[in-house]
């Protein structure tokens, strides 16, 4: 358990900082978008509070209530299950970084009301309308190393 603490507590840990900076040192509130490596990286804001590419944006409150309860259910679920079956080093690293990025995305909701979105990536001549943020890199590597390691043969974590 402690590899899913601690691959958790650093995924957590970059998308908070990540976060923290683009809204304070490049103040991308107010900027709204910054050219990084036009068009394959920009940042730009983007206030989520629906789910993955805004689906259910504009939302009652209540909604972001539920958001939260249900990210916070998949993360003891996810805990539950690494402790009752363990799936070796990789699975564990996998389960901590879901963990760590959808914490990352529970904190945005309750500190802003919505999620902070600002990576957009683009590329040979699609223009890609939507944001993503570090969290949502480490809960979709997180879901495809569960899908990956914790199949077969396990082994000591």
């Amino acid at each position: 358990m402690r590899l899913v603490f601690w691959a958790g507590f650093w995924a957590f840990i970059t998308d908070q900082a990540s976060k923290f900076l683009v809204l304070n040192a490049l103040n991308l509130r107010e900027v709204l978008q910054i050219d990084v490596l036009p068009p394959l990286l920009r940042f730009h804001m983007a206030w989520n509070d629906g789910i993955n590419f805004g689906l259910f944006s504009g939302s009652p409150e209540a909604a972001k209530w539920v958001l939260i309860a249900l990210a916070m259910l998949i993360c003891g679920y996810v805990l539950h299950w690494m402790r009752k079956d363990p799936p070796g080093k990789w699975g564990m690293i996998s389960a901590g970084l879901l963990i760590g990025g959808a914490l990352g995305n529970v904190v945005d909701r309750l500190l802003f009301g919505a999620v902070v979105d600002f990576l957009n990536m683009s590329c040979c001549g699609i223009d890609n309308p939507y944001a993503f943020n570090v969290a949502d890199i480490w809960i979709f590597a997180g879901a495809i190393g569960l899908i990956l390691f914790t199949s077969g043969e396990k082994r000591e974590a």
